[in-house]
């Protein structure tokens, strides 16, 4: 009896828990695109040695960055991310697209980079030790008491009994 039950319950209780684990991606944030995304059909219209500075502005827009000592060499940077648990962004894809031209404005070389190509870097925990930072909390709030004077300088006589000089 239990058992003719529970086989007819079964199926009910499978199909309400798919359908509530798939409701649940109707909930999803919508993925990110952030950057300049370089689409690979413009990418194509570029021909090294005939397209110049120009060109590459009107086809895909100015560039997301210039290399730092050259600018010579375009950087075109995108990334799509979506949001995971806690609104931590989560990467789905990075590309970046490097245009390189001659002193002439005439494009040279077409570089694709992805998240692949990236190094990881490690970050260090170190610090910098600054002067005056040695003193401790109750230090720094007592340390002051007894040096304000209310006055402003005292006033000392000077060497040969003449005008006072300010003391400092």
């Amino acid at each position: 009896m239990i058992k003719g039950r529970l086989s007819a319950v079964l199926p009910s209780v499978v199909l309400w828990a798919t359908l509530l684990v798939a409701g649940c991606s109707i909930f999803a944030a919508p993925s990110q695109l952030r950057g300049n995304k370089v689409d690979a059909d413009q990418l194509k219209e570029l021909v090294p040695g005939t397209s110049t500075k120009p060109d590459v502005t009107a086809l895909i827009g100015s560039p997301t960055a210039r290399a730092t000592f050259d600018d010579n060499t375009w950087l075109y940077v995108s990334e799509v991310t979506h949001t995971r648990i806690a609104r931590v962004q989560g990467i789905e894809s990075q590309e970046v697209v490097k245009l390189t031209f001659n002193d002439q404005g005439v494009l040279q070389n077409v570089t694709r980079l992805n998240q692949d190509d990236g190094i990881p870097v490690a970050m260090v925990s170190r610090t910098t030790p600054a002067p005056g930072t040695e003193a401790s909390f109750f230090q720094q709030l007592f340390g002051n008491i007894g040096r304000f004077n209310a006055f402003g300088p005292q006033q000392q006589q000077g060497p040969s009994g003449g005008a006072p000089t300010p003391a400092y």
